[in-house]
């Protein structure tokens, strides 16, 4: 449930952040423009949030598996082993 709730307000908080951009960006147009570019940016700053919360998730994951004490020196040292067999 925790977990859930972050995701929200992460994505909250880069659609807040993507419709101030665009807000921005489509008010040196026009009025209609900056309606246009905060709800394109909202759309687009969620995205954003999603996307970077489910890519640190997997870089996590990659991360705890690959730092196991131990497991990088066993494979330097068959690397060694294979290169000096040679």
């Amino acid at each position: 449930m925790k977990e859930r709730l972050i995701g929200a307000f992460r994505r909250a908080r880069y659609a807040a952040i993507g419709a101030a951009i665009g807000a921005f960006l489509g008010g040196l147009v026009s009025r209609n423009g900056a309606s246009t570019g905060g709800a394109t940016g909202a759309l687009l700053g969620a995205l954003v949030g999603e996307k970077r919360h489910d890519i640190s998730g997997v870089f996590e994951e990659m991360g705890s598996d690959d730092t196991e004490k131990g497991d990088d020196e066993g494979r330097l040292s068959q690397l060694r082993e294979s290169a000096t067999d040679d």
